[in-house]
């Protein structure tokens, strides 16, 4: 079974579907005002030349009824084509068929000439409908660009859109507002994160001085020792405690500082950190690193590959266990694979992996107490401010294979 840590799909609602099937692409606001725009236009003027036609051809039945001055007995009309004499009855049909052929000639001039000046029309209320779709949407593009700039950890932009009181102003009016709100609660997030570093690295600083010294005495008891021993892991695991919940809160932010870094020699560095607590327990490493040059921070990419394999080394099989490291790129992203020896671990269990404090129930460590339970929620948090995704696969024989991908250059 397979969780991912972020999912970007967008959910699919009912009609989507058919919607998708008959468009070939997904058009924007813009142009679907525009096609609305145009749309109307041309609805209404077809209406108004079926009006128009309909008039018209009422306006010339009106006039092939009116009484024209009949022919006296004495009076001969002879016809231009065949040069005879025409009967008051065929001169009556000739000059029916006359306005007939009049009257049609006419109303289909005026059908091609009227959809020819709306096709032009048209062409036209496209166009005004495109520009005037662009002013009516340019307030939103500018509440789009700010949200844009405030996800990339610039809290302080403001849309401060001016204008008429309408519907864009009220909803521009109380994005700033929320935004005010956010800002208000991430400095008063980060003056806490301060005041918490100040407040409890300092005493667990001092009690490990303390420990230290005391169990450098040589006069000390065994009893006593061993009592500074226990205190000191203690004092440890509250300091690694500390250090993890401080980088949480501090990762969870997007980066805007990036620079090229290469996660093969970021996953190399923290390797060479878990060597030895892997040879205690007993566990064989093995990596596989090509070259992927990745955008981010080297500090916070090493921390990533360091939790993924104290992860993999510490849940790992009491005998001939094995993490196996790889490096490669996969579609312009750089791809980091830590795949580890275990015990069979539920799908249910998967899907809460990343959550702080969370341990599998049937997940055992090796011989090490290590760790505080943040490791992925940490890896997780760093992974989503490099704009990556992170994958949790378990694997049927056992154990995990933790997939990041973060975006190239």
């Amino acid at each position: 079974m397979t969780t991912r840590a972020n999912d970007n799909h967008p959910r699919t609602w009912p009609g989507t579907e058919i919607h998708q099937s008959i468009l070939p692409f997904r058009p924007t606001l813009r142009i679907r005002l525009t096609l609305f725009y145009g749309g109307m236009f041309l609805l209404a003027g077809l209406v108004m030349v079926l009006v128009m036609y309909v008039f018209v051809s009422q306006a010339f039945h009106v006039v092939s009824h009116t009484q024209y001055p009949q022919l006296g007995p004495d009076v001969q009309v002879v016809n231009p084509v065949t040069g005879q004499a025409l009967t008051k009855a065929d001169y009556d049909a000739l000059v029916a068929a006359r306005e007939a052929a009049t009257s049609s000639d006419a109303l289909h001039t005026l059908v091609l000439k009227s959809i020819s000046a709306l096709i032009a029309l048209l062409i036209l209320a496209v166009a005004f409908g495109w520009a005037m779709a662009g002013r009516v949407l340019q307030p939103i593009g500018r509440i789009t660009r700010t949200a844009r700039q405030v996800a990339g950890s610039d809290m302080h932009r403001r849309i401060e859109l001016d204008g008429p009181d309408d519907e864009l102003k009220e909803l521009a009016d109380t994005f700033d507002e929320m935004l005010e709100r956010l800002d208000r609660a991430f400095e008063s997030q980060r003056k806490f994160v301060a005041n918490a570093s100040h407040e409890l690295r300092t005493p667990l600083a001092i009690n490990r001085t303390l420990l230290e010294v005391q169990l450098s005495d040589p006069g000390s008891s065994a009893d006593l020792q061993q009592l500074g021993k226990t205190l000191l892991a203690t004092n440890e695991r509250s300091e690694q405690l500390v250090e993890g919940l401080l980088l949480l809160a501090r990762s969870d932010n997007e980066l805007v500082d990036r620079r090229p870094v290469d996660l093969a020699e970021v996953a190399r560095q923290a390797l060479e950190q878990t060597r030895a607590e892997a040879a205690e327990l007993g566990v064989r490493l093995t990596d596989e690193l090509q070259s992927a040059t990745v955008s981010g921070n080297g500090v916070l990419l090493e921390r990533i590959a360091l939790n993924l394999i104290q992860n993999a080394v510490r849940y790992n099989l009491p005998q001939d266990g094995w993490v196996r490291l790889s490096v490669r790129t996969v579609d312009g992203a750089g791809e980091l694979v830590v795949a580890n020896a275990g015990q069979v671990v539920p799908g249910y269990e998967l899907e809460h992996i990343f959550e702080p404090f969370r341990r599998g129930k049937g997940r055992e460590r090796t011989r090490s107490d290590k760790g505080v339970g943040l490791g992925l929620s940490i890896v997780r948090s760093v992974v989503r401010a490099h704009g990556g995704t992170i994958e949790a696969v378990g694997r049927p024989e056992g154990g995990l294979e933790m997939r990041v991908r973060i975006p190239g250059l």
